[in-house]
């Protein structure tokens, strides 16, 4: 199945170059629905009439509002690569990734494009010559290492625009000792100049750069016995060496890196990034993602990193990302001097570990807030959505097993996991119905099914992965009863016992988890619990089974006295081995009726006890 072009796109389709380019797809009222990048414009639009997009709902709803076309060739993948993060920030599509806020968050501007700089607060990010420093998540994090540099830097705070517009006298801050008044000429823009220079090493986390500097003017000012000028380098030098040590959040090998942390739980996701600057954890920012359904992590990854990190002023040298994602190599050649890493292994992909237990922090309080769950998912739960690709946590894991007995008493389990523990109030046990004979797959059809079924009529809400006991055929009769029972967007994957397999929906190729692997474990988990509680009924069945059976022709034993004598003793031994006296005392019962049973059940009738003896006559009274 395909979509048919509207007229109006379908009149375009034949012209589009295969060139870069960004198309721009808008409703019937001109409003921009959607804006993307492509390598070939054609083949690329040409895509969305081309399939179904059964995978995607929201492409899906896409497709249908689409009324018509704008494209936008470019020279190369990079300049549509910026078009697109430009066009976007400019129409905010209803169906492209976007942050989940749209306020602003402040910047430290330091106007180098002036000759005498100012340092200021800015929520607008301007490519105006000036330096920008953030932006800053913890607005009280800014505000206090603004105040540090008025402290330390003599930084002027009026709004003049030196030299061409000056007052005609020092205001009060040079009088204070907080500006020592360029505007009146009291300092030179080369001297003014340097103390900046030293301003902008300090917002960029070089502090030990500026501390050394001060130092060695300090000696310089005091060998030439300038001690007032000593004493005001030495003031200085005292709240650097003050305010460096509490900045230090975690040593890590040297160099300038930006870390990104990535974590996701259904339409929500996070990304956090961790400067370090000089080897040192100086700040944590963060972004949470929204409109990201149907949409791959790879995706979300590069439209943050396309749309707000490439826009950021402030960059450093490397930037350490999770996994690959698409476009990578165009999104490289655009950020000039920062060079993209993917570590595997060491101490970058530690400090990516460490990012992305930031951002999994940060996405469970958001969830938290938002009363949208009720604790926080543990690490095998994270590690499990990232090893299998899930797009949804899987806080609740629901998983199904088959027991039979050569194709008898054929049962059904579910078990049920939250957060990687058993909530055993969910258990469920279905005896097969309709299956005869041994068949696992229709056997499994039926359970997944019925549970299913259930569930939607109970109108309570699926787990978030379901896990299957066994290998493809499993998983494929599983998905079948979903789809039969109209459930839609279920994570469903199976486990195959001998080489612990994980298959996925659409994969040829399973998926092998490492053997110490945390998820592994809890998979293995939840399906060693599913198989012991099927076999534990199936053995149950079987029980019962035969002691109905052998109880049943046993006359004068009907269903009442069959289930007493069941739920009394338990199983047939049972019932072998109990005294009559102790089945004659089951409402119903008698002491002639618990003998007779037992001898039909083969139990020897126990010697005859003195007070079974005939009493012998009395003898006359003589």
């Amino acid at each position: 199945m395909s979509w048919e072009a509207p007229p109006a796109v379908a009149a375009k389709l034949p012209t589009l170059p295969e060139t870069p380019g960004v198309y721009l797809w808008k409703d019937a009222t001109g409003v921009v629905l959607y804006v993307g990048k492509a390598k070939r414009l054609r083949s690329r639009v040409r895509s969305y009439f081309a399939s179904d997009h059964e995978t995607s709902v929201k492409t899906q709803m896409l497709v249908k509002l689409i009324a018509s076309l704008d494209t936008i060739v470019v020279p190369s993948e990079a300049h549509a690569l910026i078009l697109e993060a430009n066009l976007i920030k400019e129409h905010r599509p209803r169906f492209n990734i976007s942050l989940r806020d749209d306020k602003s968050y402040p910047y430290i501007k330091v106007t180098l494009n002036e000759p005498f700089p100012r340092v200021l607060v800015t929520r607008r990010l301007v490519h105006d010559g000036a330096r920008y420093f953030g932006p800053y998540t913890d607005v009280g994090g800014m505000r206090r290492a603004l105040n540090l540099v008025k402290r330390i830097f003599t930084v002027r705070s009026c709004q003049y625009a030196l030299p061409d517009d000056a007052p005609e006298r020092a205001c009060l801050d040079h009088h204070i000792g907080r500006c020592k008044a360029p505007c009146v000429g009291y300092q030179s823009e080369a001297d003014y100049r340097a103390m900046i220079d030293e301003v902008v090493l300090f917002l960029d986390g070089k502090a030990a750069e500026v501390i050394r500097r001060v130092r060695d003017r300090m000696t310089a000012a005091s060998e030439v016995l300038d001690f007032e000028r000593a004493g005001e380098y030495r003031d200085a030098l005292r709240h650097l060496e003050q305010m460096e040590e509490p900045t230090v959040v975690v040593q890590v090998e040297g160099g300038d890196r930006d870390v990104i942390g990535y974590a996701r739980d259904g339409g929500d996701a996070c990304v956090v990034v961790m400067r370090i600057r000089g080897g040192k954890l100086l700040a944590r920012d963060q972004r949470f993602m929204d409109n990201i359904e149907g949409e791959t992590d790879e995706s979300v990854l590069a439209a943050y990193l396309n749309g707000w990190y490439r826009a950021a002023g402030e960059r450093a040298d490397e930037l350490l990302v999770p996994f690959d994602f698409e476009d990578r190599e165009v999104l490289q050649g655009t950020l000039e001097r920062t060079e993209v890493l993917i570590p595997q292994r060491g101490p970058r992909r530690e400090l990516v570990a460490f990012a992305e237990q930031n951002a999994r922090h940060l996405l469970e309080e958001f969830r938290l807030a938002g009363m949208e769950v009720e604790e926080r998912a543990s690490s095998p739960v994270y590690e499990l959505q990232r090893e299998l690709g899930l797009s949804r946590l899987p806080r609740s894991i629901a998983c199904f097993d088959i027991s039979t007995a050569q194709g008898t008493d054929t049962v059904g389990s579910c078990v049920w996991f939250e957060n990687a523990r058993p909530r055993r109030s969910e258990y469920r046990k279905f005896k097969v119905k309709t299956v005869e004979g041994t068949d696992d797959f229709a056997s499994m059809r039926e359970v997944v099914g019925r549970f299913a079924r259930r569930r939607l009529a109970e109108e309570k809400g699926m787990p978030d992965l379901i896990v299957i006991d066994g290998g493809k055929g499993q998983l494929q009769a599983a998905i079948d009863a979903l789809a039969e029972a109209g459930v839609v967007d279920q994570q469903v994957i199976s486990l195959a016992k001998r080489e612990e397999e994980v298959f996925l929906p659409g994969r040829s190729e399973s998926v092998r988890l490492p053997r110490r692997s945390p998820a592994l474990r809890t998979l293995q988990q939840a399906r060693d619990e599913a198989h012991r509680f099927a076999v534990t009924f199936n053995r149950a069945r079987r029980t019962a089974r035969t002691i109905t059976s052998e109880l049943l022709r046993i006359p004068g034993v009907g269903p009442l006295k069959r289930r007493s004598l069941l739920h009394r003793f338990g199983s047939l031994q049972g019932v072998k081995d109990a005294a009559p006296e102790d089945i004659a005392a089951l409402p119903g019962f008698s002491l002639a009726t618990a003998r007779r049973i037992q001898e039909a059940l083969g139990v020897p009738a126990p010697p005859p006890t003195p007070n079974d003896a005939p009493l012998a006559p009395e003898e006359p009274a003589g």
